[in-house]
């Protein structure tokens, strides 16, 4: 199941070339993980309640063209695979006006118990509630 964000960039994410950081890409990119995760009802308090959480291990992120000041974006999350301790999610950014895709990022994240700080296996109702897709629609 993919999940979208619309967003457009605020004056402080211009950097000195005149478009959207390299870093704020990958803000967004966590941000739709994190909407994506509420709104399917594993927000803070839900992974706290479980005693685990989704962290970061890797991400991969390809630039591909800028965005400037102003221009809307839709920011595209899917998971791709789930597999024992670990998930694979995709990210797709596109500029809406022309619908050109800016970036694409490919993360690594770790289910990890929160008493122990280690890997745990990814419950089944974590697990229903991200169905895998493997690729986003080219309207996204």
């Amino acid at each position: 199941m993919q999940h979208t964000i619309e967003l457009v960039p605020a004056p402080a994410d211009i950097d000195d070339l005149g478009h959207v950081s390299n870093l704020v890409y990958l803000r967004w990119i966590l941000e739709v993980a994190l909407s994506h995760s509420d709104a399917v009802g594993w927000d803070g308090a839900a992974y706290r309640r479980l005693g685990a959480i989704f962290v970061v291990r890797r991400h991969e992120v390809d630039y591909l063209s800028s965005v400037l000041p102003e221009q809307r974006i839709a920011v595209t999350t899917w998971v791709e695979a789930v597999k024992g301790v670990s998930s694979i999610r995709r990210t797709s950014i596109r500029r809406i006006a022309d619908g050109v895709e800016v970036c694409r990022a490919t993360s690594t994240w770790a289910f990890i118990d929160l008493t122990t700080g280690r890997p745990r296996k990814i419950t089944d109702d974590v697990r229903t509630a991200f169905p895998v897709a493997t690729s986003v629609a080219a309207s996204a």
